[in-house]
């Protein structure tokens, strides 16, 4: 069902079982999916695991101090009952959201399921757990540390597109009016570091085609078949890798409307920060200039 996409009214004529019999057996795979995988796919994080991720976003994505990009999906439903205009979206259909952070190997680290379409990424993102455990310093994340070559500690930090906003643990890119060199620079590699999670949503909506269609079904099943289908989609990454041809598209999804953000003063200085070190002989990559004109 997960693979294939095939509807529960397609597998009572393949397998001669009652629509309700399907549903239910798919609820209980998908509740047993997560609470086996979720411990082994989703641990807990811990300093060693953050530095892991960082130096693996360093080696691929020359980004250092980097643990994780972040950004969220519509995911098409069929409108709930009783629901109003809670799930309709910016883009004129029903949705809920899957708001992933994912390493640069393609795995999630983190995802939350079920905000309603209506809300833009930072919406969800403050509202998410993941925040509230970051607020509340229960993310067991390093501290500060030099980036290479240079004398000035700085923080790790999560890659974003402009819907999230700008702190000194969340990166966005600069604004793309009056963009000095060094700016256009910053933006060219922070692009290269958030690519990894559209690769991720790319890899997940070609292997699970579930997701290639609205889910017809409720909401509280679609929520557990999207926590299942992301459960399935680390073990098997872990297990066999990636093709590289599955994230080259984004089946399925669409991109979660951008709000107007409020910004953090310290967010700029990092910002300023990771953008002075890009161009600086510790930092600069030799093919960057020809990727910015």
């Amino acid at each position: 069902y997960l693979a294939s996409g095939n509807t529960f009214t397609d597998l009572h004529y393949s397998y001669r079982l009652g629509i309700s019999t399907i549903s239910a057996i798919v609820e209980l795979v998908c509740d047993a999916i997560w609470d086996i995988l979720r411990p082994e796919v989703f641990p807990e994080p811990t300093r060693e695991k953050w530095l892991e991720i960082a130096s693996h976003f360093a080696r691929y994505a020359n980004f250092p101090n980097c643990i994780g990009a972040v950004d969220g999906k519509h995911i098409r439903i069929i409108k709930p009952i009783n629901s109003g205009s809670t799930f309709f979206n910016y883009k004129k259909f029903y949705s809920v959201v899957l708001l992933a952070i994912c390493d640069a190997n393609y795995c999630f680290t983190y995802v939350d399921v079920g905000a309603f379409g209506k809300f833009a990424d930072s919406n969800v993102f403050v509202n998410s757990q993941f925040w509230k455990r970051y607020q509340k310093k229960l993310l067991n994340l390093p501290e500060d540390r030099y980036l290479p070559g240079t004398e000035k500690p700085m923080p790790f930090v999560i890659v974003g597109d402009d819907a999230f906003s700008l702190g000194p643990h969340l990166l966005r890119a600069y604004a793309r009016k009056n963009l000095t060199h060094k700016k256009k620079i910053f933006n060219y590699r922070l692009t290269r570091a958030r690519r990894y999670i559209e690769c991720s949503f790319g890899i997940l909506s070609n292997k699970w085609r579930i997701f290639h269609r609205p889910l017809n079904v409720s909401l509280r099943l679609s929520k557990k078949i999207i926590q299942s289908c992301s459960a399935l989609h680390n073990y098997v990454c872990i297990r066999d890798g990636y093709a590289f041809h599955h994230t080259l598209t984004v089946k399925g999804f669409a991109d979660v409307e951008h709000a107007i953000v409020e910004t953090n003063r310290s967010g700029f200085s990092v910002r300023d920060g990771f953008a002075k070190y890009f161009t600086s002989t510790e930092g600069a990559v030799p093919w960057q200039d020809s990727k910015i004109y």
